[in-house]
């Protein structure tokens, strides 16, 4: 009998957690908590149910920031969850799909007004720093 429990208890499995994560486009890099996972479509292990943090990044698409939540299914609450792990190949798989827009076009004279700016200001600061002089005495 202790022989056949062993044999059980080796060789059931456990839950295997998975969350999935598309975008609109493709190939955008995905970050749950502040951790790169990789680049959509992609799956990554999860532990723990609750909320995540996610943010989408794609060149020419504006960033994306959501927080989304894990939801645990009825099985895995304390009880059924002691059977559930048992069961050989049993998985939980949460989707998430985000669609992601466009970045607005930019205003080619916006861009060369702030580069003007900028320009003048580093200007500025070089001058200001060419009139200090540091010497001993002001040290």
């Amino acid at each position: 009998m202790l022989a056949l429990l062993m044999l059980a208890t080796f060789t059931l499995g456990c839950v295997q957690r998975t969350i999935s994560v598309t975008s609109d486009p493709p190939g955008a890099l995905v970050y749950l908590n502040d951790e790169e996972v990789g680049r959509t479509p992609v799956s990554v292990p999860f532990t723990y149910y609750g909320k995540y943090n996610v943010r989408l990044e794609h060149d020419g698409y504006q960033p994306l920031a959501e927080v989304r939540s894990a939801k645990a299914p009825w099985w895995e609450a304390p009880g059924p969850d002691l059977i559930a792990e048992m069961i050989p190949n049993n998985r939980v798989e949460i989707g998430w799909h985000f669609n992601m827009s466009l970045m607005p076009p930019a205003n080619a004279d916006r861009v060369i007004d702030r580069a003007s700016q900028m320009r003048a200001l580093l200007r500025r600061e070089t001058q200001e720093l060419d009139t200090k002089v540091v010497t001993p005495e002001n040290k």
